[in-house]
């Protein structure tokens, strides 16, 4: 029997795989202040950069709802924002998508994948599998980004596509980048 690798490759700063750093220049140069996020170990690193940046506020959240609404009240009082999540929460989003989508408020989300390669968790599969047809059916904008030299470019084309036209853009980052868990580790821990 083989046995996949458990994490993502470890990328050091400036390597090509170093795809939150990526991140993290590209919501710099795209004018972004406001980085809210549910806590998400696919996002730590990001997290962490953006916290470090004297010129971007970080603000945790306790759903994603939350991160609609400071969005919304973030474009309103002139800066952009990020939404960073997890795929499943996407499911929480549905109802507060709409008021995005009715108000043409600017909004770019940023999700790590579950459910997908290697998963080990069977509760994380369904919303998974259906988050990029969720998203689109609330009016979204979705890229998906499976190799580490495309999340950049994709984080910058989600900025310009959603400050111009006014969408609601997001970003799903293959869970193949962030990394698989198995069962054994959380049993281990």
């Amino acid at each position: 029997m083989t046995t996949e690798s458990t994490a993502a490759p470890v990328a050091g700063p400036g390597s090509p795989e170093d795809w939150p750093a990526a991140i993290h220049r590209a919501l710099s140069h795209g004018g972004v202040r406001l980085v809210s996020y549910v806590p998400d170990a696919g996002h730590k690193r990001l997290i962490e950069l953006c916290q470090a940046d004297n010129a971007m506020r970080t603000v945790p959240l306790t759903t994603e709802e939350e991160g609609i609404g400071l969005a919304m009240g973030a474009w309103l009082g002139g800066e952009r924002s990020v939404l960073l999540l997890q795929s499943s929460g996407v499911g929480n989003l549905v109802n507060v998508l709409g008021g995005a989508r009715e108000c043409r408020s600017p909004l770019v989300m940023i999700a790590t994948m579950r459910g997908e390669y290697g998963e080990f968790n069977p509760w994380q599969v369904p919303m998974g599998r259906a988050t990029p047809a969720v998203l689109k059916e609330m009016g979204a904008v979705v890229e998906r980004v499976v190799e580490p030299s495309a999340v950049g470019p994709a984080v910058e084309a989600a900025l310009r596509l959603a400050y111009r036209s006014y969408a609601a853009v997001a970003v799903l980052i293959a869970q193949r980048l962030v990394g698989i868990k198995s069962f054994q580790e959380q049993v281990d821990r």
